[in-house]
Order: C-alpha cells, then structure tokens, then sequence
C-alpha cells in the first residue's frame, strides 16, 4: 500500500508543483502567466487522452507490470520536462508526463480495494490517494520552494527521483495482484455505455473544476490580493496539502458510509467554500485557512467519485476507474482556461474562486439528475 501511495505521491506533486511555480515559469519562458497556465492544461489533457487509451489498450496486460510500466513513463516525462529548450517543448513533455496518470491511479486504486477488508473498500482507495494528498503537504511546498530558489527545473528533478524510487518500491514490494483480473480492450470499453459511468464522470469533470480554478492561480492571489511575501507561499501550499489530508480521510470514511450521500454533502460544502474564498483572500490568515479549506473540500471527492464509478462500471472497472482522474483532469484543465479567462478579462485574481463555486453548484444539480436517474 505504501508502494502504491508513493506513485501517487510522485503525481500529485509533477501535478501540483507547476500551478505554485507559474510565476517563475512565466519569467523565465518570457511569457504571460496565463499563457504558463497552458502547461497545467496540457499535463491534464494528457490525463485524459491516457486514461482510457492506456486502460484499455492494456487490459490484458497483468496488474503489477502495467504498474511498473505506467511509472517508468511517468519518470521519462518529467526528464523529458526537466530538458526541455522551449515552452513548446515543455508543454509537450508536461502532456507526455500527465499519459499514465488516470491509469496508475485507477489500476492502482482497484488494487488497493482488492486487498482491503470487507465493508472497507473507500477507505483503502483513499490510502493509495494518500500519497496524492501527502504530496501537497511535502513533495509540492519542497519543489515549489527548490523551483523560487534555484530555478523551476529542479522541482521536476525531484519529481523524477521520486518516480524512479517508485518503480524500483513497486517491483519490490507489490505482490502480483491476481485478485485484480486482467479483461480485454473491449469489455473494457463497454464502460462507455454505461449512463451512469457516463454521468458520474461528468459530474467530477465540472463539480472538480473549482478547486483547480482557484489553485491554478494560488500563488499571486497570496501575493497579490493576500499581501503574503513569495516566500510565505509554500507555507500555505503545505496547509492546502494538509487540507487534502484531512479531506481524503474524512471523504473515505463517509464514502464507506453512503456514497451518493457523501458527494452531495461534499460538493455542497465544496460550493460554499469556494465562494468564501473570495473574500477570504483579502486577508492572510482568512486566504491560509480558505486554502486549508479548498484543499479539504476537493481531496474529500475523490475516493467517493472513484468508489461510485468502481460501482457502476460492472466488469469494465479498470477503464472506469482510469477515467476517474481523466475526468477530474479534464476539471483541472478547465478550471486553469476558465480561471485565466477571467483574470484576463481584468476581474482579478479573485474571480476564479467566483468561476469555481458555480462549477460545484452546476455539479451537484449534474448529480442530483445522476441519482434521480439510477433510481428510476
């Protein structure tokens, strides 16, 4: 499980560690930030391309070794980041890096579930989104703070490591995974049939895109709307991971306990913290505790929206649990575009927690028709 949990950690903070540090990427590209924000996007549509590709081209593939694989493509990426020439370059080698994501994430989380106790399956999901979570209290705040002082390339160098430390845990101390059963491509792509697959990862791309509207742009909402000094801001990505922390373990266990019930009660939560935030980023202490809070709010969702479709999907488990992180990447990818719009526009750097909050309320009436139609 430890295994498992430090590929995601690996993830969350290449994930993350690009959104703290758009600041120097921009200066150093001689581009605008929001044209930085271009990198987050392409790392999230890679997501999305990956997941269901990787997930179904590979469904023969057993367990373990597609866990391997996924990582060593992962490590490469984030080289192939570290030396890239141009931006251009670096947003294609970000797309390359975010291609195993979804599939680690879904092939690594049915595995988690496969070896948990009965009645306790939301709650080992969540272990392995631990190391998700637990990167946005060490891995990103590190990186981001290596990134302000001795260049952005050397966040990605630590994220290499990590992936490599990863591949070398997975092949050591993960067993071969025969209660996970390898299936075929097209078995797998019968998730695509399913409505309530359909619906439920529509429901993440849009309620998820809150979160991402808001920490996309994190770092010079605290500087310049907050009045926090640059380096106060890895402090208050240390307190957004520890939010993810929290939420990921609260998110498992009320999965555990009823997981339609669960995601109206954290989207909910999610819509009026976002909307909170807006004011809460005038003052430094309100923005620290909003971030805490937004963080929660977001890691909350994730092992409830990865237990339902795990639920819905019948015998193509694998492609929809992959298609979990595609979903909530393409969340992120919107979240970044919706929240440079408006801050273009001249609406501030405020205005995406304004985007963010009426993405979580368009998610929860998206759920509300969700349930109404399973239960009719």
């Amino acid at each position: 499980m430890l295994a498992l949990a430090l590929g995601g950690f690996g993830i969350g903070t290449t994930e993350f560690v690009t959104m703290g540090l758009l600041p120097e990427l921009a200066s150093a590209m001689h581009i605008s930030e929001p044209t930085a924000g271009h990198a987050v996007s392409a790392y999230a549509l890679g997501v999305v391309i990956g997941a269901p590709v990787i997930a179904a081209l590979c469904a023969r593939v057993a367990r373990k070794r597609l866990l391997v694989g996924l990582m060593i493509g992962f490590t490469l990426g984030s080289v192939a980041t570290v030396v890239a020439p141009s931006f251009q370059t670096l947003v294609l080698a970000r797309f390359v890096s975010g291609l195993p994501h979804g599939a680690y994430f879904g092939v690594a989380s049915l595995a988690a579930a496969s070896l948990a106790p009965a009645g306790q399956r939301a709650k080992a999901i969540a272990a392995v989104m631990l190391g998700l979570s637990g990167a946005n209290v060490v891995g990103v705040p590190a990186a981001t703070w290596l990134g302000q002082h001795l260049g952005w390339r050397d966040a990605f160098i630590v994220v290499a490591v990590i992936g490599l430390a990863t591949v070398v845990a997975l092949f050591r101390f993960v067993p071969e995974l025969t209660g996970v059963k390898a299936t075929n491509p097209m078995t797998e792509l019968g998730a695509l049939r399913r409505p309530q697959v359909l619906l439920t990862l529509l429901v993440g791309a849009v309620g998820f895109g809150g979160m991402f509207a808001v920490y996309t742009y994190i770092a010079t909402t605290l500087t310049d709307v907050a009045g926090m000094r640059v380096g106060q801001v890895p402090l208050v990505l240390m307190l957004f991971g520890v939010g993810m922390v929290v939420g990921n373990i609260v998110g498992g266990v009320l999965t555990d306990r009823g997981v339609d019930s669960s995601i109206f009660t954290i989207m909910i939560a999610m819509a009026v913290i976002l909307a909170g935030f807006v004011a809460a980023a005038h003052n430094p202490y309100a923005a620290a505790v909003g971030a805490f809070l937004v963080g929660g709010s977001g890691a909350a969702l994730g092992p409830a929206l990865q237990t339902r479709l795990m639920d819905v999907a019948a015998d193509a488990q694998t492609l929809a649990a992959a298609l979990n992180h595609a979903a909530l990447n393409m969340a992120n990818a919107a979240g970044a575009w919706l929240g440079g719009i408006v801050i273009a526009a001249g609406f501030g750097y405020t205005a995406p927690a304004v985007v963010g909050a009426c993405l979580a309320i368009l998610g929860i009436f998206l759920f509300t028709a969700t349930v109404s139609l399973a239960r009719r």
